[in-house]
C-alpha cells in the first residue's frame, strides 16, 4: 500500500516552478522530492509527500501525529534505502 506521508523541507533547489525539487526529512531519512505542486513552500514547511511529488502543505503539529503513529507501526524503515 502507498501512503502519503509529511516530512520537512530542508533543503530547496531550482528556480523553475516546475523543477524545483527539495530535500525533505522524513524523520531522520532524507529524500528528494519534486515541488512543482506547491511553489509556496520554504524550508523549514511540512509537506505532503506521496511517490516523489509533494501535494500539500501540513502544519507542523500534523506532521508530528503522523510520525509517531508510523512509529508505532514500526512502517518508518519502509523510507530507508535497501541493501542490495
Amino acid at each position: 500500500m502507498c501512503l502519503a506521508i509529511p516530512g520537512k523541507v530542508v533543503s530547496i533547489s531550482g528556480d523553475d516552478p516546475l523543477t524545483r525539487m527539495g530535500k525533505i526529512d522524513f524523520s531522520g531519512v532524507i529524500k528528494q522530492a519534486s515541488l512543482a505542486y506547491v511553489p509556496e513552500v520554504v524550508v523549514g514547511d511540512y509537506v505532503i509527500v506521496h511517490v516523489g511529488f509533494a501535494l500539500s502543505k501540513v502544519d507542523e503539529a500534523e506532521a508530528q501525529k503522523v510520525f509517531e503513529y508510523l512509529k508505532k507501526m514500526d512502517e518508518l524503515g519502509e523510507l530507508e534505502e535497501k541493501s542490495p
